[in-house]
């Protein structure tokens, strides 16, 4: 198919409106015409990506829900994304939906030589270790223009995301804990810092002090996740699906949100801990 075809074609002119996709690419191309939507046509790279981060959420938040029609629905509300961009990109020269389409169709050939090619790969995790190699490559030719190593990590991401990015970048010259033993010590050592900036009458004691201790332990709390091989955007999300449930339970054994908020610290306690021998019991 072809993707560029359809730019600045209306949709209702275009032989290529049984197409859906291709349909949705002149939509698209229509909206930002003279004659076409206003706001669609006030926006730029800037005032959308906003709207890309807020996508991707509910994107995930259909998974986690297992809600099928909805993940339908969000997973067009983000490919209208990758619509927008490539439209705006297209209109100032840079590229087009169809370069778009060709740099992932030879990407992903590049990087499956296994299917592809004449390479053998017995499991998943030999499809892991090539993927790794071909990516390191391709970085290594892209280091002398880039600079540094971490250049390509964007600083948009949010920030839990970039912790893990750094550090398995980094990780790929050496630059890491041995195991997830030494990642336990050095949460215990940030641990340390962060309560030695709280202490009474600490020189260094500021908010900002506080904020760069506190950071750190994150920090280092992303990069053991990484370790221990779990996701720890996924595992805080997870961790705050369950606060909800247990917080939920305690608001219908207190009566209420009211009554909740006039319970005693002893009683809040005794809630929380009821909601979590409820919750286990049923898991």
């Amino acid at each position: 198919m072809d993707l560029s075809a359809q730019d600045s074609i209306p949709p209702e002119t275009s032989s290529a409106k049984h197409d859906p996709l291709a349909e949705a690419i002149a939509i698209m191309a229509t909206l930002r015409s003279p004659g076409g939507c206003p706001w669609d046509r006030e926006q730029t790279f800037d005032t959308i990506k906003r709207h890309t981060l807020e996508e991707t959420y509910e994107v995930f938040d259909s998974i986690e829900r297992r809600a099928w029609p909805d993940l339908k629905d969000e997973l067009g509300d983000l490919l209208l994304q990758v619509l927008f961009y490539a439209q705006m990109a297209s209109e100032a020269g840079h590229f087009t939906i169809r370069d778009v389409a060709e740099s992932l169709n030879a990407k992903l050939i590049r990087r499956h030589p296994h299917v592809f090619a004449n390479v053998k790969a017995a499991d998943s995790d030999a499809v892991l270790r090539s993927w790794e190699q071909i990516k390191q490559a391709e970085k290594k030719s892209q280091l002398a223009s880039h600079g540094s190593l971490l250049n390509d990590v964007p600083r948009s991401m949010p920030a839990m995301l970039e912790a893990a990015r750094l550090g398995s970048r980094a990780a790929k010259v050496g630059f890491d804990w041995p195991d997830a033993a030494g990642l336990f010590e050095k949460l215990q050592e940030e641990i340390g810092e962060l309560k030695a900036e709280l202490e009474p009458g600490s020189e260094l004691q500021s908010h900002a002090a506080v904020e760069g201790e506190l950071g750190d332990l994150l920090f280092t709390a992303v990069n053991l996740a990484r370790h221990l091989k779990v996701d720890s955007e996924s595992a805080l999300r997870a961790a705050n699906g369950k606060f909800r449930r247990r917080f939920a339970a305690m608001e219908s054994a207190a009566g209420g949100s009211e009554a909740l908020a006039s319970s005693s610290p002893e009683a809040l306690d005794l809630l929380w801990n009821q909601a979590k021998r409820d919750a286990a019991g049923t898991s």
